[in-house]
């Protein structure tokens, strides 16, 4: 019996020391007052692959893609499964465009694409409505969690 609760107690420990250390690592971005939690695609492979192939996302997640050089981006959405709001953002983190509610594609290489309509070096993914829903509109800032981004 004693055994047990030590094991237990050792367990707890266990589990509350992971989540205490997991607690605020991750990468966020806030925009409108709304922190989302990111993934970071920083190099070509990342920013190629991106979302595909996700059946889901959380609502307090997305992808933010971080470019080499500010220029007019454009994404497609080859082999994403779930609709998505393509926020594109300048050098200085403002709003440039957005696409809205861009729907999934199976079609391979026949994807539409979607540009930005100025320079962007920041492309935030989210969830398709949530920038709707939060009112998102040109020129609004985007705020980047500690450590995020290379492009100070």
């Amino acid at each position: 019996m004693s055994l047990s609760r030590s094991l237990l107690a050792l367990c707890l420990t266990s589990v509350t020391l992971c989540s205490c250390a997991s607690a605020g690592t991750g990468s966020w971005v806030e925009l409108k007052g709304k922190r989302f939690t990111i993934e970071v695609a920083d190099d070509e492979a990342e920013r190629e692959r991106g979302l595909m192939f996700r059946d889901d996302m959380p609502a307090d997640h997305g992808m933010l893609f971080i470019h080499d050089a500010e220029e007019p981006q454009a994404y497609w959405m080859k082999n994403t499964k779930i609709p998505l709001d393509i926020l594109f953002f300048d050098h200085q983190r403002h709003l440039v465009s957005v696409q809205r509610r861009v729907p999934p594609c199976s079609a391979g290489d026949q994807c539409p694409s979607f540009a930005s309509e100025g320079n962007a070096l920041y492309v935030l993914e989210i969830n398709a409505g949530l920038s709707e829903s939060l009112g998102v509109k040109a020129g609004d800032g985007l705020q980047f969690g500690p450590g995020v981004g290379k492009h100070e």
